[in-house]
């Protein structure tokens, strides 16, 4: 029996930890400074909205630690000193193991911008974030997010839901279109001025102003504009929270290196989650993996690797939804924000602006690579079966009502998808089924 500890208490660590037991009788101890017992980052939201409460979100009874046998710890790992197996704990103790798991998530980036520790700055990654926007908003009138991208929209939506004015300061043309399509983009720029967010594209903060107090009162763009506030969102992202393995002798780059198994470059080392980085990623993945899913599956991974079972990490198709306000967001396989030579995107958009479909094929084989969705719901098994099957454009065409995976009743598009798409490829033309059976697919 091995003692077997694992440095954070976000999906990726308790994954691990409940499968880890499952199948063994290994001593495991979960380290966290966050909280004591695992919750549902994703759900931070709805706590401040008012949907939710904190005890809501944990998906286990405060008592399942214990009767599972896993002893929960809650302190920060200021070192890590892998040739004794040791871990120097900030309370002053220290733990002894056998098996070290990291799985210590991300921490929201700063970029040494002047004033970036006040008063009333805050990311929105963890449950201390969380508290501290909660103490803020209360004599908040305005405030500035950094940054666009999914945390960020996430912070709009929960400082408008209490009235409070809210500017965006991106660097990119349209939101997030470094990632999205320019389309979509746009269709997410119109949104946010719709639910009454300010928007200011291609601007930068320069500098964060401070009150007599220590309290954030303006900032100041790379423009020169002065626009006050109390309350500043960094969103620019996130980075692996590796800090504390300075010395440690674990390889590191941008997050703690690890081969197919999770393996770190020292023996009886694993790093699972968004601290991680693939030396060889999987293909069609990047080499750091920072979403909830796919922090569940390193857990599965290292737990069947740790129990004498390893299995090489092989997550297929890339997907990830979210939502962006009232648009929901879903992405299957490869969509890049611009074509690349061999890709050719058909795109179509509603009328009301809010709902769009792009598909990406091989423009060599007309292979389906990848699916872009605004408003419309696709079923993921459908998507990474075509995907893996290398599916024809005119395959997924003709099959669209197959995929979609909207609500009995909801309108659908297929149709007029269809349509569009014999318009822009003439050559490519498919069928368009008529009334009769297939009516009940098409609005």
């Amino acid at each position: 029996m091995s003692r077997i500890v694992i440095i954070g208490n976000g999906i990726s660590g308790i994954t691990a930890a409940r499968n880890i037991r499952k199948t063994s009788e290994h001593e495991i101890t979960v380290i966290s400074a966050e909280s004591e017992h695992f919750f549902s980052r994703t759900a931070l939201m709805y706590i401040y909205m008012g949907h939710m409460k904190y005890e809501h979100t944990k998906p286990y009874e405060d008592w399942f630690w214990e009767k599972n046998r896993i002893n929960l710890v809650l302190d920060y790992v200021n070192q890590v000193d892998t040739k004794n197996k040791r871990l120097a704990l900030n309370s002053g103790k220290s733990l002894d193991y056998d098996i070290l798991i990291i799985a210590c998530g991300s921490t929201f980036n700063k970029f040494g911008w002047p004033g970036q520790d006040l008063n009333g700055v805050t990311g929105m990654y963890s449950l201390q974030d969380l508290e501290k926007i909660e103490k803020y908003s209360a004599d908040t009138g305005h405030a500035v997010i950094i940054g666009g991208g999914l945390i960020g929209i996430e912070l709009a939506e929960m400082l408008r839901s209490r009235a409070i004015e809210v500017t965006f300061l991106i660097r990119e043309t349209h939101f997030w279109d470094n990632i999205l399509p320019q389309k979509e983009a746009q269709m997410i720029d119109r949104h946010l001025q719709e639910h009454h967010v300010g928007l200011l594209n291609e601007t930068l903060l320069k500098e964060i102003l401070a009150d007599e107090n220590g309290r954030v009162k303006a900032v100041i763009t790379d423009k020169g504009q002065e626009i006050p506030c109390q309350l500043v969102g960094l969103t620019a992202g996130v980075k692996p929270n590796i800090e504390f393995l300075k010395g440690s002798g674990i390889s590191t780059d941008r997050g703690v290196l690890v081969n197919e198994y999770f393996q770190t470059n020292v023996a009886d080392v694993y790093a699972i989650g968004d601290c991680a980085q693939f030396t060889s990623p999987p293909a069609g993945r990047k080499p750091v993996e920072q979403v909830w899913y796919t922090g569940r599956m390193h857990g599965e991974n290292v737990a069947h690797t740790i129990c004498k079972n390893p299995i090489a990490y092989r997550p297929g198709p890339w997907f990830n939804s979210a939502k962006f306000m009232d648009i929901e967001y879903q992405v299957y396989g490869e969509v890049s924000n611009l074509p690349k030579e061999n890709e050719e995107h058909f795109y179509w958009e509603h009328e009301d602006g809010k709902k769009s479909v792009r598909l990406v094929f091989n423009k060599n084989n007309d292979e389906i690579m990848g699916f872009n969705l605004m408003g419309i719901r696709y079923r993921h098994e459908v998507c990474e079966r075509w995907i893996k099957e290398k599916r024809k454009i005119g395959f997924v065409m003709e099959n669209l009502s197959e995929a979609n995976f909207d609500p009995e009743f909801f309108d659908r598009y297929e149709k007029t998808i269809a349509e569009t798409f014999n318009k822009n490829y003439p050559e490519k033309a498919v069928p368009i089924k008529k009334k009769g059976f297939f009516a009940q697919f098409f609005n």
